[in-house]
């Protein structure tokens, strides 16, 4: 009989012998360790999470699942007591074949019964009993936990969503009437409609599913089919704009190989790296090394030149572009996001060869490389280095880069101290810029190449060691403005000859003019001027 109802309206159902059912009953959690032999007399040992039909004294059945010997129907049973249930299903998954079993109940449990079928399952298998045993029928007994219930959903389906995804006008009314015809509530609005989904649809949840019903009541096959439009929206491209794949591209051609690697970092390391800076730590982490957003990418770079390094990997050189987040109370959600653009290298110079010397790289291989890089943004003559210091640098080897007075990043040796601690092996070099002010690059500008010969000058000057060759440079330049089109330091020296604090700077004066063949007065009269500008400023002279 119940599986019968079973079949007929998708309700499971159990019938106990009243007789044998000592007090009450009570839905419960089996205990650990509590046994029940089955209608089909194999015993289940119970676990603590399996739900139970017990009385007040034992187990009478695995609720959902598999009713009990003892307290099952025979040929001797006079009084029936029926048990019609709604149980969520995650309390059912899985527990049957825990036990090695599959039965149409816990089939339908475990993908969900209507939860408001109950009272009519029941009303029809008493009538069902009476009618083809006699006898009569006993109280119904509910007892519901409503806040476990599951909810019926209230969805808004909007005209402007269901023309869009279904590519065709159904009628306002068609529509409502669908919707009624598959058990919903529905309230018209102004280009809507309400509607509470029926209880035996639970996968009724969003707009999407009501979408997807009506197109499927209206029938598929009225709908009329249309070739597939797609607009192309021209992409918008300045001149100006610099991609960060040309600068990948650059750095590959390089050597370096583009890396990836977690934002989320030890913030052990990180600390090591960026001394007393405070950095987001994440509530919930994949683990306690990987805990801290980043502060910048040299973190995840050195982990990845020591992971290397420790494959036999001697020549490293890497970069990575990524986000770097750092807390600022005017960003929104008090974090900023900054593009960075970051490098590292050690080992050799080149690649291993039978012609070449092993040389180690040193600060102005990766200056070289930074330079190229700097120079395809059309900005590299507005670039500074400076002499300037961070924890996670050699102070004599490293230095801050500004473009045009603001730091937009730092290039140098790792730290003797935090090459130990990070087991890096050997000198290794790193570079670090925030790529959105480099983005927005500088439009070339053609000019007409001379035809008129060009003339170099050769000085050599002793200067200071504290200052820079760049600055030298730069006011060569500035003084030459108008006839100096090319300034190059081709020599350093110390030693015999210089006093001790002092170097030698050896450069090449470039002259030319655009309109005509310079004179050997005018040469000697711009070298003059560059000569005392730099002794005004750096106090120079210039060697015998």
């Amino acid at each position: 009989m119940t599986n019968y109802v079973l079949l007929e309206l998708g309700q499971p159902m159990h019938a106990f012998d009243r007789d044998r059912i000592e007090g009450g009953i009570v839905v419960r959690m089996a205990k650990e360790g509590e046994t029940l032999v089955l209608l089909d007399g194999s015993e289940a040992k119970l676990d603590s999470d399996t739900l139970v039909i017990a009385d007040h004294n034992k187990a009478l059945a695995m609720g959902g699942i598999f009713g009990g010997e003892h307290s099952g129907v025979n040929d001797e049973t006079q009084n029936v007591l029926l048990e019609c249930a709604f149980f969520s299903p995650l309390s059912i998954t899985g527990r049957a074949r825990r036990h090695g079993l599959h039965t149409d109940a816990s089939h339908r449990y475990e993908r969900g019964v209507d939860p408001a079928l109950q009272y009519k399952a029941l009303e029809r298998a008493t009538r069902l009993l009476i009618d083809l045993c006699g006898g009569e029928a006993g109280p119904v007994i509910d007892v519901t936990s409503k806040e476990n219930l599951p909810t019926r959903a209230t969805i808004t389906l909007r005209r402007s969503k269901l023309d869009r995804l279904i590519g065709h006008h159904i009628a306002d009314a068609q529509v409502t009437d669908i919707l009624q015809r598959l058990g919903c509530e529905v309230t018209v609005g102004e280009g809507e409609w309400q509607a509470v989904a029926p209880s035996w649809r639970f996968d009724m949840e969003i707009e999407e599913d009501l979408v997807e019903e009506v197109a499927r009541v209206y029938g598929y096959n009225n709908i009329p089919d249309e070739p597939v439009q797609a607009g192309l929206i021209m992409g918008t491209h300045r001149e100006a704009d610099l991609s960060l794949k040309r600068v990948k591209t650059l750095l590959n051609d390089k050597g370096y190989q583009e890396v990836i690697t977690y934002s989320f970092v030890d913030p052990k390391v990180q600390q090591l790296i960026h001394a007393g800076e405070e950095a987001l730590i994440l509530p919930s982490p994949i683990s306690s090394e990987m805990s801290a957003m980043r502060l910048s990418l040299w973190t995840g770079l050195l982990g990845t030149v020591v992971y290397n390094q420790n494959r036999q990997q001697s020549r490293v050189r890497i970069f990575e572009s990524g986000l770097r987040f750092v807390p600022d109370t005017n960003a929104p959600l008090g974090i900023r996001q900054d593009v960075m653009l970051a490098g590292a290298i050690c080992g050799n110079r080149y690649e291993e060869h039978w012609t070449l010397a092993k040389e180690t790289v040193d600060f102005y291989d990766l200056k070289g490389d930074l330079e190229a890089v700097l120079d395809l943004t059309g900005k590299l003559a507005d670039i500074e280095f400076r002499a300037e210091a961070t924890t996670a640098l050699h102070p004599g080897q490293s230095a801050a880069i500004y473009l045009k007075g603001e730091r937009i990043g730092f290039i140098g040796v790792v730290h003797p101290e935090l090459e130990r601690k990070l087991d890096l092996n050997g000198r290794t070099l790193v570079f670090e810029l925030e790529w959105n002010k480099l983005a927005d690059r500088v439009v070339p500008q053609a000019r007409d190449i001379s035809r008129f010969p060009a003339n170099r000058r050769d000085i050599a000057v002793l200067v200071a060691e504290n200052v820079a060759a760049a600055d030298v440079l730069a006011e060569c330049k500035k003084v030459g403005v108008n006839q100096v089109v090319g300034v190059n330091l081709f020599d350093v020296y110390r030693g015999k000859g210089v006093a001790e604090g002092y170097k030698s700077l050896a450069i090449s004066l470039i002259l030319q003019d655009t309109s005509r063949t310079l004179e050997e007065e005018e040469i000697a009269a711009t070298v003059a001027r560059c000569v005392e500008a730099l002794k005004e400023r750096f106090q120079a002279s210039l060697r015998d």
